[in-house]
């Protein structure tokens, strides 16, 4: 199976990574940074903006990244952030893989 993995840095998203990787799983992670190898695929939610040639062909899309809500106090600005992170990566991700063929 070829799994695509956003938040795959943060707590559930490294467990899960660990989890999946084996021989019968190509395990591929959205990243906010340059990708430093082909199993990483560059977006940004905050921009809007993803590799949408690269999504072809997963199978899975696993979709966990946002604003951590294990850090820090849950102010009015923090559950703002928290809400936001995650609509707006919602959004690209549901948008770019209705796109696909």
């Amino acid at each position: 199976m070829r799994i695509l993995i956003s938040g795959s840095h943060g707590l559930v998203g490294t467990s899960l990574m660990d989890s999946l990787i084996s021989p019968d799983h190509d395990v591929y992670r959205l990243v906010r940074r340059y990708a430093e190898s082909d199993s990483e695929i560059e977006w940004s939610p905050d921009r809007y903006s993803i590799a949408l040639a690269r999504l072809e062909g997963f199978d899975a899309v696993v979709h966990l990244a946002g604003e951590s809500i294990a850090e820090g106090r849950w102010t009015e600005e923090k559950k703002k952030r928290i809400r936001e992170s995650r609509v707006q990566g919602t959004r690209l991700l549901g948008d770019a893989l209705a796109n696909l063929t």
